[in-house]
């Protein structure tokens, strides 16, 4: 029995025509395919290594938003101010160094994004997040406690920047970070007590020094901090923070300023003016205070940008308009199974009417949709079906069946 001539898994050379044939688990390898391997890693190890701030593409606002709009409904103003607030951070990430004739040094601008929940805060920084050239990560407030006590230290936040940067310092020295549920830190409460608040005020105290701009030394692979761990130094100057959260209640202090803040004879005309439908438009830096953050942290938080509550068209819309719609998403599902899926009108306006009557906002389309959708999932890739129509009337069997028949509006 003849022996298979041993060659090349890549180019299909013989034995005799290489130098070297190194063998693997299955396949061979010869020093032609090792040396057009080795250059390809290094070319693209060059491209990932090499990023230089005057390299960097630098968007414009209204690109930045029109890409915002394709995914993110609504929210106007909150796209602006984050539009503006990037295209600043690429122009001062790409100023490299200061001449003695032009003395002047661009400083950032911390965000805080105040909105319901379901508007779209942790959205509109994932989509922010597609089209930057420089690292991006989003943290979580609530788990962040003081030094010394079980939960993650503020320096955390760092080390996810690093890890999105791949270890490149310099990269992450001119990263984005998003930290989520920034509320969620707030102070307690005004009153002086003997337990200490260590997931509140003392957490806002300890991310003052990385908003402001400080060399902060952070353990790369994360965890508690080790005195045998080996630190890696960030300077978080030029690092751009943006802060979402829902800051629930917010609006009650809102309106209990502008009822008290007005005196004078222009009383009657100011309150006219003033919609009642929706307090968080007026939010100031004076209300983030009553709420619980400390001044030093609002002052390290100068741009206040607010989202508003999305209303029954929006909530329609979000249904089919964005990149990521939800029901592009179920069809893309049942596409895979070889289905055609379709929705009636009168159907995603049923769906809409629910999330409003049951005020569960845009993240609430999907608990419905999910409802809607559950037996048709189990059922379609047994069937022998090709197309499903939803209409008005399976919905509403649907919804019957279901808890939410049993909600009550609140």
């Amino acid at each position: 029995m003849e022996k298979t001539p041993i060659k090349c898994s890549f180019c299909g050379r013989d034995k005799k025509e290489v130098s070297i044939l190194i063998a693997g688990i299955n396949g061979h390898i010869c020093n032609f395919c090792i040396e057009q391997a080795h250059g390809i890693v290094a070319e693209e190890g060059k491209e990932k290594i090499t990023k230089d701030p005057k390299k960097l593409n630098l968007l414009k606002p209204a690109e930045i938003k029109a890409h915002l709009d394709e995914h993110v409904i609504g929210q106007d103003m909150a796209k602006k101010i984050l539009s503006v607030a990037v295209y600043n951070h690429f122009k001062r990430v790409s100023q490299t160094q200061i001449t003695s004739i032009d003395e002047v040094e661009i400083e950032k601008s911390n965000i805080v994004m105040v909105g319901e929940t379901g508007t779209g805060k942790t959205l509109l920084a994932r989509s922010i997040a597609k089209i930057l050239n420089v690292p991006f990560c989003i943290a979580d407030a609530t788990v962040l406690t003081e030094a010394g006590y079980v939960g993650e230290d503020v320096e955390s936040i760092l080390t996810r920047l690093l890890q999105s940067a791949d270890y490149d310092v310099a990269a992450a020295e001119r990263g984005i970070v998003f930290i989520d549920e920034v509320d969620k830190i707030a102070r307690k409460s005004d009153n002086p007590s003997i337990t200490r608040d260590v997931s509140g005020e003392g957490v806002q105290q300890a991310l003052l020094k990385l908003l402001e701009g400080a060399q902060v030394n952070v353990p790369p692979q994360g965890g508690r901090k080790h005195p045998e761990q080996k630190m890696v130094s960030i300077n978080t100057k030029n690092i751009l923070f943006i802060c979402g959260g829902a800051f629930d209640g917010i609006d009650k202090k809102i309106a209990r300023r502008l009822q008290t803040q007005v005196i004078g004879y222009n009383i009657a005309n100011d309150k006219e003016e003033i919609d009642k439908n929706n307090y968080l438009q007026y939010v100031s830096p004076q209300d983030l205070r009553s709420f619980g953050l400390i001044p030093e942290l609002i002052g390290r938080l100068p741009v206040v940008a607010y989202l508003e509550p999305l209303d029954r068209a929006a909530l329609r819309r979000i249904l089919t308009e964005p990149k990521n719609a939800i029901i592009k998403q179920y069809i893309k599902l049942f596409d895979m199974d070889g289905i055609k899926l379709s929705f009636d009108k009168s159907a995603l306006e049923m769906i809409t009417d629910k999330a409003i009557e049951f005020k569960l906002g845009a993240r609430g389309l999907r608990s419905i949709c999910e409802t809607i959708m559950t037996d048709a999932m189990f059922e379609a890739p047994t069937s022998n079906e090709k197309e499903l129509k939803i209409s008005n009337r399976y919905v509403v069997d649907k919804l019957k069946k279901s808890n939410f028949n049993k909600l009550k509006v609140a």
